[in-house]
C-alpha cells in the first residue's frame, strides 16, 4: 500500500487513482495523515479491503510529508561502512544517534532555503513507526514499521561540527526545510526484499551517491530494537537510517549546495523525491 497526503488530506490509491480516506470511510478515519498512525492496524485492514495499491502520476505540488508532525525524529550517523571510512571515523558498536528537530520536516513540494554556505546533502531511507514500540526484539522490529519513505538529511556542516569537543549535530541539521521527505509512504510488504533496497542521489544530473541498504551496519529491524531498548517509539515517529559515502563535505575539493540546484533522490520501490534549493534570506 502507498499512503500520501494530497492537498493536506490522507489518501490511498485504488487502481492507481487517489481516494480520499476520510470521505471514503464515512469519517471513520482522519483526513490528516499525521493522525492515522495512531490507528494504524485498523486503518490498514480497511485499506486492504478497498484494494489500496500503487499510485499513478501525481503533481508534486499536491503532495505533503508522509508524517508531517512526528513527536520524535531519530537520525543515525555512521550507519554505512564507506561513510565512516570517508569521514575517517571508527565503526560504532551502538548506533550513533542524534535528532533532527521536527520543525525541519517538510514534504516533496517545498523549496529549501540554503541557510548557510556549507550546506550538504545526505540521501537516506526513512522509517515511519506504526505502533507504540518499547523493548522489542530485532525479530519483531519490522512489525512496528508502518512504512518507508525517502529523506534528505540536509546538513549545515559549519554548525554541525562547530567546536571540536561540543559539535552541534542536531542544530546543524534542523534549519527550516532541512528534512524533506516523501513523496509518499510505502508499506514494507510492497518491497520485493525490504532488507535490500537501492538508493541513488543526483545533483545537476551527476550521480553523487549510489548504494544499497544491504550495506547498513545496523539494519532497520536492528535500529528499531536498539532504539526501543532506551526510549518508546511512537506512531508517526521517523528514523533517518543513515547515509552512504559521496557527501559533499568529504570530497576533495569539498562541495556544497547552491541556489538553483535540485537534489534528485531515488529509492527502489518508493520513487523519486525532488528537492529544489533556493537562496536564503541572507543570500537574497
Amino acid at each position: 500500500m502507498y499512503l500520501a497526503s494530497i492537498e493536506n488530506r490522507l489518501s490511498v490509491f485504488v487502481h492507481g487513482h487517489p481516494v480520499d480516506v476520510n470521505r471514503a470511510s464515512d469519517g471513520r478515519f482522519p483526513a490528516d495523515i499525521a493522525e492515522v498512525y495512531e490507528v494504524w492496524d485498523e486503518f490498514t485492514k480497511w485499506a486492504a479491503s478497498q484494494g489500496a495499491g500503487a499510485p499513478g502520476q501525481l503533481a508534486p505540488a499536491s503532495l505533503g510529508a508522509p508524517s508531517p508532525r512526528p513527536s520524535q525524529v531519530f537520525a543515525i550517523s555512521l550507519n554505512y561502512r564507506d561513510h565512516a571510512a570517508e569521514a575517517s571515523l571508527q565503526i560504532p558498536d551502538f548506533p550513533s544517534v542524534f535528532t533532527k528537530f521536527p520543525s525541519c520536516i517538510i514534504g516533496p513540494s517545498t523549496p529549501v532555503e540554503i541557510a548557510r554556505p556549507m550546506t550538504d546533502w545526505e540521501l537516506e531511507l526513512v522509517v515511519v513507526i506504526g505502533r507504540p514500540t518499547h523493548l522489542v526484539s530485532e525479530s519483531a522490529g519490522w512489525d512496528h514499521v508502518a512504512g518507508l519513505t525517502i529523506g534528505q538529511d540536509i546538513s549545515d556542516r559549519e554548525l554541525q561540527l562547530a567546536g571540536a569537543s561540543y559539535p552541534q549535530f542536531s542544530l546543524g541539521k534542523s534549519f527550516p526545510g532541512y528534512g524533506p521527505t516523501g513523496p509518499w509512504l510505502v508499506t514494507p510488504d510492497e518491497f520485493e526484499d525490504r532488507d535490500d533496497i537501492g538508493l541513488t542521489c543526483t545533483i545537476d544530473g551527476e550521480i553523487v551517491q549510489d548504494f544499497r541498504t544491504t550495506n547498513l551496519i545496523f539494519s532497520v529491524p536492528r535500529l528499531v530494537s536498539l532504539l526501543s531498548s532506551v526510549v518508546e517509539l511512537r506512531p508517526g515517529d521517523l528514523i533517518f537510517t543513515g547515509t552512504s559515502s559521496g557527501v559533499g563535505f568529504a570530497r576533495t575539493p569539498r562541495r556544497f549546495l547552491k541556489p538553483g540546484q535540485e537534489i534528485v533522490s531515488e529509492v527502489e520501490g518508493i520513487g523519486t523525491l525532488r528537492t529544489r534549493m533556493v537562496a536564503g534570506a541572507s543570500q537574497g
